[in-house]
C-alpha cells in the first residue's frame, strides 16, 4: 500500500475514521508510514513509552499483558482494520501491554506529533476522532 488514495481507501474502512470526508483521510494517509514485521517480532513492549499508533493493514497480532507475578495472558486479537497504541496519541506515557506479531503483519503508523499536526488544522475531524476514542475507553472499561 504506497500511494496516498490505496492508504485513505484503507483507513475508510477503520471504526475510528467512519465519520471522516475523503479529505481528511487523505491527510491522514500523507503521514502514515508502512512497516513491516515477522512473525515473533514485538512492536510494542510493555513498560516502554511510546509515541505511534498503529493500523493492522495484513496479518495478526496479539496484545499480551504481563502480570505482577510474571505470568503473561494473551488479552486481545488484531487483524486487518484493528488499530492499537490510540493511547500513545493523546498523551506520553507507557505501554500497556506488549504487541507481537503471531504472523508476518503490516501496520500503518501515525505519530502523535503528525496526528497533532493533523488536528490542528481541522477541528472538525478532531471532534470525530475524539468522540470515537471516547468510546472505545468506554467500551474497554465496561469489560474490567
Amino acid at each position: 500500500m504506497t500511494s496516498t488514495a490505496d492508504k485513505a481507501a484503507f483507513l475508510k474502512k477503520v471504526p475510528l475514521f467512519k465519520g471522516l470526508t475523503t479529505k481528511q483521510l487523505n491527510a491522514i494517509a500523507e503521514r502514515m508510514v508502512e512497516r513491516t514485521y515477522k512473525a515473533g517480532d514485538v512492536v510494542i513492549q510493555q513498560g516502554k513509552g511510546g509515541e505511534g499508533f498503529f493500523i493492522v493493514s495484513a496479518g495478526k497480532l496479539e496484545a499480551i499483558l504481563e502480570h505482577r507475578d510474571g505470568e503473561t495472558s494473551v488479552v486481545n486479537t488484531f487483524t486487518p482494520t484493528d488499530f492499537f497504541g490510540e493511547l500513545a496519541l493523546l498523551s506520553e506515557g507507557t505501554r500497556t501491554a506488549s504487541i507481537v506479531a503471531i504472523k508476518d503483519s503490516t501496520c500503518q503508523v501515525l505519530t502523535r506529533w503528525d496526528f497533532r499536526a493533523i488536528l490542528a488544522n481541522d477541528a472538525e475531524m478532531a471532534i470525530s476522532i475524539l468522540e470515537e476514542l471516547s468510546s472505545r475507553f468506554r467500551q474497554v472499561l465496561s469489560t474490567i
